[in-house]
C-alpha cells in the first residue's frame, strides 16, 4: 500500500500547491521539495529490503473489473532507478524554483510540476498496460501546459510538442490494443512473459515498432528530435526537470521495460541502434553550432539520449545495466547544468556564450559546479559520467549482427563522444573562460546554488564510489534481461578496449576544442536544407488545409448538401435490400391498430403542410403538430418516458424557435419549379425507403436477450422499476455521462458563439409603430394574462419537475424529463416578461452547466467505493411516517443531468432573447399609454 499512498500524497500535494503558494509564496518550492524527499525516503525504506532479495513491491486493486483492467503498481529495480530520478531530481528542481522565480504567485507552476511528478511516478510503477498508457498521456498533457504557460512565444512550441508526443501516444495506444488482443490480458508482467513474443514474429515486430515510435517521440530521437530544443521556450526549471528526469526519460523507461520481450527481435535491435547512434551524432553536431547555452544543452540531451537508446538496442545484460547507469549519470549532470544556466541567465541577463566570457572570476563557485558537471558529461575521470561512458563503450562492442558490427557501432559511439567532449568544454570555456566582461557580478545566494551543488557533487562522489551502485545496476539487468549482468563498477578496469575508446574520445575531443575556431567556421552554416520545426509546420498546415477541403463538401447553409449523404445511403440500402431479395420473416402477430393509422395520417398531413407553406411561423406550428403526433405514437406503443421527452422537447423547441424566427423574414424564399420538383422527388424516395425499412423491421422478432435480462433483473440489480431510466443511470451510465458532457459543451458553445457573433436584429413589425401607444402594442399590457398564469403555474411546474426527478427510478420521469419540465417553467417565466431586459431569470446558467457535468463525474468517482467508476451506491433510508425509501447515487447522477439541461435552456433563452439595440419598456405603463394619448398630452 505504500506505493498507493505515495501516489495519493503526490496528487494531494499538487492540489494543495496553489493554496500553499498563496500562504507562503516562493517558499512553496522548499515545501514541495521536502514532500518529494519524504515520499522517496519512505518508499526506499519500505522497498529496499525486498528489492535486495530480488523481490518486488506490488499492489493491485480492481479498476475496471468488467474488462479485467486493474490499478496495479509494481516496484522493481528498474522502476526504483527512475523513481530516484523523478523524486530526487524533482526535489532539487523544486528547491531551485523557490529562488529562480521572483516574488508573486506561482501556484500554477507548482501544481503542474507536482502533477507531472505524480504522472511519472505512476508511469514507471504501472503494471497494467492500460494504466501505463493513462499515465503516459498525463505526462504529455502536463508538459503541454508547463511549456505553454511561459508566455505567448511558448504557445507554438507547446502545441508542436503536444501534437508530436500525442502522436507517439497514439502509437503506444495501438501497441496496447494489439498486446491486449493477442495475449488476452492487460497485466504488464504477464504480457512480457507470454511466449507469443517468440512464437509470432509478426506480432512482436509490429508491437516493437509501435513502442519504439512512441519512445522516440518522447525521448526526442531522430526524426522527432526537434521538439526538445523547440521546447526551450519553457522556464528553466521546467526544462531542467523535463530533460533530466521526467519527460524524456519516459521513453527510455518504456524501451528498457519492453527489452525482455523484444531484445532478440532483429527489427527492434536495428531501429534502436541505428536511430540512437544517428541521433547521438546529429545532436552533438547541432550542439556545437549553438551559442545559446540553453539550446546547446537541449541538443546535448538529444545526443545523450541517442547513446542510451542505442545501448538498449544492443540488448545484452551488460548493455541494459550500462543504460541504467548512464541514465542516472545523465540526470545528475544535466540537472546541474540546466540549473546553472538559469543562474547565469538570472544574474547576467544573457545565455549567449559570446557575451559571457570570464565569469569564473566573478562567479567562481558557479564555475566549479559547471565544470564538474560538464566534465562528467564529457566522460572525464573520476566522475560518474566517465564510469557510465566506459560501460557504454564496452556494451557497444557486443552489438548483435556480423562480427564487425560491434566495431562499427563502437566507432560511431566514439565519434559522438568526441563531439560530446568538444561541446562540453564549449559550455565551460564559453561562459567562464577568457577575459571577464561582467565585472560587477557575483555568485548568487547559497539557497540558489545548493540544489545544483547537490547534483554536481553527487556525480563526483558516485564516480569515486561507483561500486555503491553495483547492486542497483545488477538488479536492472535482472529485471530487463532475466539474468544478472555481474557488472563491476570501478574507475579502473585495466587496459580494456573501452578504456582506449575513452582515451580516443578525450584526445580527439581536446583537439577539436583547441581548434574550435576552425570547427566554428566549418559548422557556421546550415548543414541540412530543412529544419524539423519547418517540416512540422508544413505537415500541420497541409493537414489543416486538407481538413478544410473535406469540410467544404458540407460547409454550407443549404440543408440539401447536409442531407444528401444520409438520404443517398438510406435509398441505396433500400434498393439493395429489394434487389438482393432480403428474406422477410412473417409477422408473429398483428402489429398495427386503427389508432396507429390515424396518427400516421396526422403525421403525413403535418409534413405536407410544412413543406407546402411559405410562412415560417406556420411551418413551425405544423412541425409542432408532427412532433406531438410522434409523441402520441410513443405513448400508444407503451414508451411513456420517450413520449414525455418528445413532448417536452417540442414545447421548448417552439419557444427557442420563436426567438430565432423574430429575427428572420416572415416567409421563405420561393424556390424555382425545378428545385421544388427535385426536392419532392428526393423526399418521396427517402420517405418510401424509410417506410419500407420500418415495415420490414417492425414486429418481426421476439425480445432480444438483453431486453429479457433488463425486464427480469432490473429491479433486483438496481432497486428501480423504470427500465428506461435504470438503463440510462445504472447499466449504461458511462454513455449517459458522455452524452451529458457533450450536452454541456454544446451549451457552452451556444453561449460563447452568441456572445462573440452579432445577432441579426429583430425583424421590424410594420404595424408595431401604429399600435405602440395602445394597450395592444404595450408589452406590459398584453403579457398580463401570461404573467398572471405564470405566477402560479411556474412554481407548480418546478415542483412537478422535482417530483419527476425523484420518482424517475421507479416511474416515468428522470433527470432529462424533469429538467425539460423545469425548463418549460423558466420558458413560461421568460415569455411572461415585457422584454428580455426584465425577464426574471438571473441564474448562473454557465455555472449550472459546469456543475451538472462535475456532479455527474463526482458521483462516478464515488462508485470506486463499490469497485468501479459510475457504479451506483444504494442505501435504505427510513421515513418518519413509516416505511423505507431506497436511495441510490443514481439519483444524484440524475441531478447532474437536471442541472446541465436547465443551464442549457437558460443559456438559449437569455442569449437568443436579448436585443442589445432596444431599451427596456417601463414596468408600469405611462398615463399616456393608459389613456391612449401621446406623451405630450394631445
Amino acid at each position: 500500500m505504500v506505493l498507493v499512498w505515495a501516489l495519493i500524497v503526490l496528487s494531494a500535494a499538487a492540489v494543495a500547491a496553489p493554496f500553499v503558494d498563496r500562504a507562503v509564496g516562493r517558499a512553496t518550492g522548499w515545501i514541495l521539495a521536502a514532500v518529494f524527499t519524504t515520499v522517496g525516503a519512505v518508499v526506499a525504506v519500505v522497498a529496499t529490503p525486498q528489492l535486495a532479495d530480488s523481490g518486488v513491491v506490488q499492489v493491485t486493486h480492481a479498476w475496471i473489473p468488467a474488462l479485467g483492467i486493474d490499478f496495479s503498481l509494481r516496484l522493481d529495480g528498474t522502476a526504483f532507478l527512475f523513481l530516484v530520478l523523478v523524486l530526487g531530481v524533482g526535489a532539487l528542481i523544486m528547491a531551485y524554483s523557490a529562488s529562480y522565480f521572483g516574488h508573486g504567485r506561482h501556484g500554477g507552476f507548482y501544481l503542474l510540476m507536482t502533477l507531472f511528478a505524480a504522472s511519472m511516478f505512476g508511469l514507471v510503477l504501472a503494471d497494467d498496460i492500460v494504466l501505463l498508457f493513462v499515465f503516459w498521456e498525463f505526462t504529455t498533457i502536463c508538459s503541454f501546459f508547463l511549456i505553454g504557460r511561459s508566455g505567448a512565444r511558448a504557445s507554438g512550441p507547446a502545441v508542436r510538442t503536444f501534437l508530436l508526443t500525442g502522436a507517439g501516444g497514439l502509437a503506444l495506444l495501438a501497441a496496447v490494443v494489439t498486446m491486449w488482443s493477442f495475449t488476452g490480458t492487460t497485466n504488464l508482467g504477464a504480457i512480457l512473459a507470454d511466449p507469443i513474443w517468440h512464437e509470432n514474429t509478426a506480432f512482436s515486430t509490429s508491437v516493437g515498432i509501435l513502442i519504439a515510435v512512441a519512445a522516440f517521440t518522447k525521448s526526442a530521437q531522430f526524426p522527432f528530435h526537434y521538439w526538445l530544443p523547440d521546447a526551450m521556450a519553457a522556464a528553466t526549471p521546467v526544462s531542467a526537470y523535463l530533460h533530466a528526469a521526467a519527460m524524456v526519460k519516459a521513453g527510455i523507461y518504456l524501451l528498457m521495460r519492453f527489452s525482455p520481450a523484444l531484445g532478440a527481435n532483429g527489427v527492434w535491435q536495428a531501429m534502436l541502434i541505428g536511430v540512437g547512434l544517428l541521433t547521438a551524432v546529429l545532436g552533438a553536431v547541432f550542439a556545437l553550432q549553438r551559442h545559446d547555452l540553453k539550446e546547446l544543452l537541449a541538443y546535448s540531451t538529444v545526443s545523450q539520449l541517442g547513446l542510451i537508446v542505442a545501448v538498449i538496442g544492443v540488448g545484452t545484460p551488460t548493455a541494459l545495466a550500462a543504460a541504467g547507469l548512464h541514465t542516472l549519470a545523465h540526470a545528475l549532470f544535466k540537472a546541474t547544468l540546466f540549473m546553472l544556466v538559469g543562474v547565469i541567465d538570472r544574474e547576467v541577463g544573457s545565455r549567449d556564450i559570446r557575451q559571457l566570457t570570464g565569469l569564473w572570476r566573478v562567479m567562481p563557485v558557479t564555475g566549479v559546479l559547471a565544470a564538474l558537471s560538464a566534465a562528467s558529461m564529457a566522460g572525464i575521470p573520476p566522475l560518474l559520467g566517465f564510469v557510465s561512458k566506459e560501460n557504454l563503450f564496452g556494451a557497444y562492442l557486443e552489438a548483435p549482427g556480423p562480427q564487425f558490427a560491434g566495431g562499427v557501432v563502437g566507432a560511431v559511439a566514439v565519434s559522438a563522444s568526441i563531439l560530446t567532449f568538444a561541446y562540453s568544454f564549449r559550455i565551460v570555456y564559453g561562459a567562464f573562460g577568457g577575459p571577464t566582461t561582467q565585472a560587477r557580478l557575483h555568485d548568487p545566494s547559497i539557497a540558489f546554488r545548493v540544489p545544483a551543488a547537490v547534483s554536481s557533487i553527487a556525480g563526483l562522489v558516485l564516480g569515486l564510489n561507483s561500486q555503491w551502485l553495483a547492486p542497483l545496476v545488477d538488479r536492472i539487468s535482472l529485471d530487463t534481461q532475466g539474468e544478472v549482468g555481474n557488472v563491476h563498477l570501478a574507475l579502473w578496469y585495466g587496459f580494456t578496449p573501452a578504456l582506449w575508446m575513452s582515451v580516443t574520445a578525450i584526445a580527439v575531443g581536446s583537439l577539436l576544442f583547441l581548434r574550435r575556431d576552425a570547427v566554428d567556421r566549418v559548422l557556421d552554416r546550415d548543414l541540412f536544407p530543412v529544419r524539423g520545426v519547418d517540416v512540422f509546420e508544413r505537415i500541420h498546415a497541409g493537414t489543416i488545409a486538407f481538413g478544410a477541403r473535406v469540410g467544404d463538401l458540407t460547409r454550407s447553409q443549404s440543408p440539401t448538401r447536409h442531407l444528401a449523404a444520409p438520404l443517398l445511403v438510406l435509398v441505396a440500402s433500400a434498393v439493395a435490400a429489394l434487389v438482393l431479395g432480403v428474406v422477410v420473416v412473417p409477422f408473429p402477430e398483428p402489429v398495427t391498430e386503427p389508432v396507429d393509422w390515424l396518427l400516421l395520417v396526422l403525421v403525413a398531413v403535418g409534413v405536407l403542410g410544412v413543406v407546402s407553406t411559405s410562412s415560417r411561423l406556420a411551418a413551425l406550428a405544423l412541425l409542432g403538430v408532427v412532433g406531438f403526433a410522434v409523441a402520441l405514437v410513443f405513448f400508444v406503443l407503451g414508451a411513456p418516458d420517450v413520449g414525455l421527452t418528445q413532448l417536452l422537447v417540442e414545447v421548448l423547441t417552439v419557444v427557442v424557435a420563436v426567438l430565432v424566427l423574430r429575427r428572420l423574414p416572415a416567409r421563405f424564399r420561393r424556390p424555382s419549379r425545378m428545385r421544388r420538383n427535385a426536392a419532392a422527388g428526393v423526399a418521396v424516395a427517402a420517405g418510401a425507403a424509410a417506410a419500407f425499412g420500418t415495415y420490414f423491421l417492425t414486429g418481426r422478432r421476439e425480445r432480444s436477450p438483453a431486453a429479457d435480462y433488463f425486464v427480469a433483473e432490473t429491479e433486483a440489480v438496481t432497486g428501480g422499476t423504470n427500465i428506461v431510466n435504470t438503463i440510462l443511470v445504472d447499466f449504461r451510465a458511462l454513455d449517459t455521462l458522455g452524452e451529458l458532457t457533450v450536452l454541456g459543451i454544446a451549451g457552452l458553445v451556444v453561449a460563447g458563439l452568441l456572445d462573440s457573433a452579432r445577432l441579426l436584429p429583430t425583424r421590424p413589425d410594420p404595424h408595431a409603430e401604429s399600435l405602440r401607444d395602445t394597450p395592444v402594442g404595450s408589452a406590459v399590457d398584453n403579457t398580463l394574462l401570461a404573467r398572471t398564469v405564470g405566477r402560479w403555474l411556474t412554481p407548480a411546474l418546478i415542483v412537478l419537475s422535482v417530483y419527476l426527478l425523484l420518482r424517475g427510478h421507479y416511474d416515468p420521469g428522470g433527470g432529462f424529463i424533469s429538467a425539460l419540465v423545469g425548463g418549460a417553467a423558466f420558458a413560461l417565466a421568460y415569455l411572461s416578461a415585457p422584454d428580455a431586459a426584465r425577464a426574471p431569470i438571473r441564474l448562473p446558467y454557465i455555472g449550472l452547466i459546469c456543475s451538472g457535468v462535475a456532479l455527474g463525474t463526482a458521483v462516478g468517482l464515488l462508485g470506486y467505493v463499490d469497485g468501479a467508476f459510475l457504479t451506483p451506491l444504494h442505501f435504505t433510508v427510513p421515513l418518519p411516517w413509516g416505511g423505507d425509501y431506497h436511495f441510490t447515487t443514481a439519483l444524484v447522477f440524475d441531478l447532474g443531468v437536471y442541472l446541465a439541461v436547465i443551464g442549457i435552456v437558460l443559456a438559449s433563452l437569455n442569449r437568443l432573447g436579448r436585443d442589445p439595440g432596444t431599451e427596456a419598456e417601463p414596468a408600469v405603463p405611462t398615463r399616456a399609454a393608459r389613456s391612449g394619448r401621446n406623451g405630450d398630452g394631445r
